[in-house]
């Protein structure tokens, strides 16, 4: 019987983890869960796991989830945690074989840094954590022989592939990317681009933040940056495909000229049960390919032109020290500014190019370092939308004056 703990249960990618874990209840048992705010998903997903210990946002939530538990007679009440040192609890605890990092945000990088650090098997599906802090995580993991367990389809498949070759025998890894929904708008019509429209991903179900940056190509530069950390692969051997159908999650090339290419149904439950499982493989409870809806495996370049923030995702990792934790911290302030309305989808790379170009030139050796960079970067970027919002409203102003 594995324990497992989670970071960000009531997310999309602990949901369905849950969801596994329901399917092999003979083979796991959940010992802690930690989530945000979602009190009543949070509720539900205690009754139906008992786990010992529980965290949330904050202390109201806490109290709150402790009376919907009591209303709906669960007995005992899990020990309910919360804030920063709710989320370590979770990580942390010692009944845990294995953790599922899947918070969204630098939130939960001291958490699973701690976990890291206790030894704790990490299955990693929140990308920040490699992304902001990589140089930092993977040192510990090494220096503990911790392995980190891709979560993410790409670098998921990317660990399979590996399984049958050596890292020094690799040509380069190639990155499949659907091209989100705007795969075939032309560029110049980007700054019509709704929220509602870019939360439509054609092949992935994801949280709101993911699927943006999927239409941007920014999760794909993301990924990068983690194939670098997690494979030890320079940056120049990393290449990105667009791949509409996202039936193949990525490819590892040889030396040899073999290609290596990892296919299975656009389900993240797959990936999440490899992490669960592995060394082992499990069958797997409906989710496989369906072979006879698979009428063609199509592949094109990513342009530069229409999704800048792979350009800046490479950049950032070139530069090093604080510029990939800025990129991250950036995307992720812009793209709420979109959701919200307060920006428009071209110009959540300008926001972000703006940080980068502004961000100080620092080498990150502590937590506390990055969390720094975190909170600076972010207030660039609040600065930056400021800065465009008036620029806007000015033009805006301009063209109905003139109009009249």
């Amino acid at each position: 019987m594995k324990r497992i703990a989670i970071l960000g249960s009531t997310g999309s990618v602990g949901r369905q983890c849950l969801e596994v874990i329901a399917g092999h209840c003979d083979r796991f048992r959940v010992v802690a869960l930690g989530a945000g705010n979602r009190v009543d998903a949070l509720a539900a997903q205690v009754a139906a796991h008992r786990p010992k210990l529980v965290s949330v946002a904050s202390r109201e939530r806490a109290q709150e989830l402790a009376e919907r538990l009591r209303a709906s007679g669960i007995e005992p009440l899990p020990e309910i945690v919360f804030g920063a040192e709710g989320l370590l609890r979770v990580a942390t605890d010692p009944e845990a074989d294995l953790l599922l990092s899947a918070t969204v945000g630098v939130v939960g990088l001291p958490a699973t840094y701690a976990a890291i650090e206790q030894r704790k098997t990490v299955a990693l599906a929140n990308k920040e954590v490699l992304v902001a802090a990589g140089e930092l995580v993977m040192a510990a993991a090494r220096r503990n022989g911790v392995e980190l367990l891709p979560v993410d389809s790409e670098h998921n498949a990317i660990h399979q592939c590996l399984r049958a070759g050596h890292r020094q025998e690799i040509r380069r890894l190639v990155l499949t990317a659907s091209g989100g929904p705007f795969r075939k708008l032309p560029a110049s019509r980007l700054h019509e681009v709704t929220p509602e429209q870019a939360l439509a991903h054609p092949n992935w179900r994801m949280g709101p933040r993911i699927t943006v940056d999927s239409a941007t190509l920014m999760n794909k530069g993301f990924e990068v940056i983690e194939a670098h950390w997690l494979f030890g692969v320079p940056l120049e051997q990393i290449d990105v495909v667009i791949h509409p159908q996202s039936t193949i999650h990525s490819m590892v090339e040889f030396v040899d000229g073999s290609v290596l290419a990892q296919l299975g149904p656009t389900d993240m439950r797959v990936p999440i049960q490899y992490a669960l499982t592995y060394p082992q493989r499990l069958a797997s409870n409906g989710y496989v390919l369906d072979w006879a809806t698979l009428r063609k495996l199509e592949f094109a370049p990513a342009s530069p032109r229409k999704f800048p923030c792979l350009r800046l995702a490479r950049a950032a990792l070139r530069a090093g020290g604080a510029a990939p934790c800025a990129l991250n911290a950036a995307d992720e302030v812009a793209v709420a500014a979109f959701l919200e309305q307060r920006l428009s989808f071209p110009h959540i790379p300008r926001v972000i190019e703006r940080v980068l170009e502004q961000m100080p030139s620092v080498a990150l050796t502590s937590l506390e370092a990055v969390l720094a960079a975190d909170a600076e970067a972010r207030r660039l970027a609040r600065q930056a939308i400021e800065q465009l919002a008036g620029r806007r409203t000015a033009i805006q102003v301009t063209e109905s004056a003139a109009g009249n």
